[in-house]
């Protein structure tokens, strides 16, 4: 009858085994990390360009009697909220990518 044999008893405990260490099965690698800070790069700078005075604003003060159009500018309804999408796109793109 054969010995069964726990490789963690007590009589093993403190001595050297020669057992392969495992391999990283971390999901994520460089290439998905890379990516993933492209991807936060455009959605910051998506954000960066929606920024500006907003309707009632003149030289940073509030006055209800004046109106700016420039919340309106192509700059904030268009290519702002496109760079935001394609970061957010590039995000699930670099958590689903395998490795």
């Amino acid at each position: 009858m054969s010995k069964k044999t726990n490789k963690f008893s007590a009589d093993n405990f403190g001595k050297q085994t020669n057992e392969v260490p495992q391999e990283n099965n971390f999901y994520f690698g460089k290439e998905n990390f890379k990516w993933m800070l492209i991807g936060l790069a455009f959605i910051i700078v998506g954000f960066l360009l929606m920024m500006g005075p907003d309707a009632n604003t003149v030289d940073g003060k509030f006055d209800p009697n004046s109106w700016n159009d420039g919340i309106f500018s192509v700059r904030r309804i268009r290519i702002a909220p496109l760079f935001v999408v394609i970061g957010f796109i590039i995000e699930v793109y670099a958590i689903l990518k395998r490795k």
